[in-house]
């Protein structure tokens, strides 16, 4: 079956005929799910890396071959207008992100080069799926053993594996018993087919983008366009640090495009809002959409994001909601009543170094 009508991911498979069964599979067994709606970015020359270090967040001057990173590009307030994830291998930086921003992506790269050694093109000669689950090991004859890092995929030209962060629950650290480990498969596009039947005659299990997108919600790992919207910062959705913790926003690195905003923030302030795992009322006879508000007594204090099922948790959403709303309180999220999930509220509640600074030299 196709991904909804209205939805971003309409021209991949939602799912097989068993969601919730799929989804059980991907956390027990091993799973493959088709992501190849994701557009793909090729940037090849000598100074690619230190080239996008400068007009990117995240910090990619001593990035080593065969390495993977989330990264943003920012407005100039510091709001997130594309995340993408980026792996270098073999003289090639390749990124995959949002099939309906890719393009603008690609312009912005394209504008920005001026006289470096850099070379944005297309790069969707390229495909991605994505391997779930705890024996992803019995389908792929080797696995990135770490985070983040990638190995050639043998006999696919230019095809690629890379691990990322496992996904689990609210609570549920990356590498715990209860996270379910996370790959995904770049792969030649002329030969998605072929692969993808191999996976399968492997052991692994077709899985529709359903179950892809409730593990991701249930980790709590935003998704930019339905999780965000034009005034997002970094800071509402978790994506502060570097590679080495799976963040998007390294905070020891020279300028960029909003990085003032990124530094105000970290340094002095809370971002005005924060992500949270909303947990739907499932007896409602309908669900809110992507965008709807999240209001208290009748006021708006957030927004939707992706509203999902999961096999599990049942129905539940991330979303934007404003600092203050504390995690016991009874919310409403479009038409359905809502409760915060207390796991995914982090405990930032400590001033930061540079808050800290001034008050000393206040004399406070």
């Amino acid at each position: 079956m196709p991904g909804p009508d209205d939805s971003p991911d309409r021209p991949v498979a939602w799912h097989y005929g068993d969601p919730l069964r799929e989804q059980r599979t991907a956390v027990q067994r091993v799973a493959v799910v088709d992501r190849s709606h994701r557009f793909v970015i090729a940037i090849g020359g000598p100074e690619r890396l230190s080239w996008l270090h400068t007009i990117s967040s995240q910090h990619l001057t001593e990035l080593a071959d065969r390495r993977s990173a989330e990264n943003l590009s920012l407005d100039l307030n510091g709001r997130v207008e594309h995340h993408f994830v980026l792996t270098d291998l073999d003289g090639t930086t390749w990124i995959d992100t949002e099939a309906g921003t890719g393009p603008d992506l690609l312009g912005f790269l394209q504008k920005m080069v001026f006289w470096a050694k850099a070379e944005p093109r297309d790069g969707n000669e390229l495909a991605v799926l994505s391997l779930l689950g705890p024996e992803a090991g019995s389908v792929v004859d080797e696995l990135p053993a770490d985070d983040y890092a990638a190995l050639p995929l043998p006999g696919l030209s230019g095809g690629f594996i890379r691990r990322m962060p496992s996904l689990g629950s609210p609570g549920t650290s990356s590498h715990s018993a209860g996270s379910t480990p996370a790959f995904d498969l770049l792969v030649p596009r002329d030969r998605l087919a072929e692969v993808w039947q191999q996976l399968i005659d492997r052991g692994a299990t077709p899985a529709g983008l359903w179950a892809f997108e409730a593990l991701r919600v249930a980790a709590l790992r935003p998704r930019t366009g339905v999780d965000t919207d034009d005034r997002t910062i970094p800071h509402e959705v978790g994506w502060i640090g570097g590679p080495e913790v799976g963040g998007a926003v390294h905070l020891d690195k020279g300028c960029y495009r909003g990085q003032e905003t990124v530094a105000r923030v970290h340094n002095l302030g809370k971002s005005p809002r924060r992500k949270v795992l909303l947990h739907l009322d499932g007896s409602a006879d309908s669900r809110p959409e992507p965008g709807d508000p999240v209001t208290l007594d009748g006021r708006t204090v957030g927004r939707v994001g992706t509203v999902i099922d999961h096999y599990e948790l049942g129905p539940i959403a991330l979303a934007l909601v404003k600092r203050n709303v504390p995690a016991g309180t009874a919310l409403v999220a479009g038409p359905s009543a809502a409760a915060i999930d207390p796991d995914s509220v982090p405990e930032d509640d400590a001033p930061q170094a540079g808050r800290l600074a001034v008050e000393r030299l206040r004399g406070r």
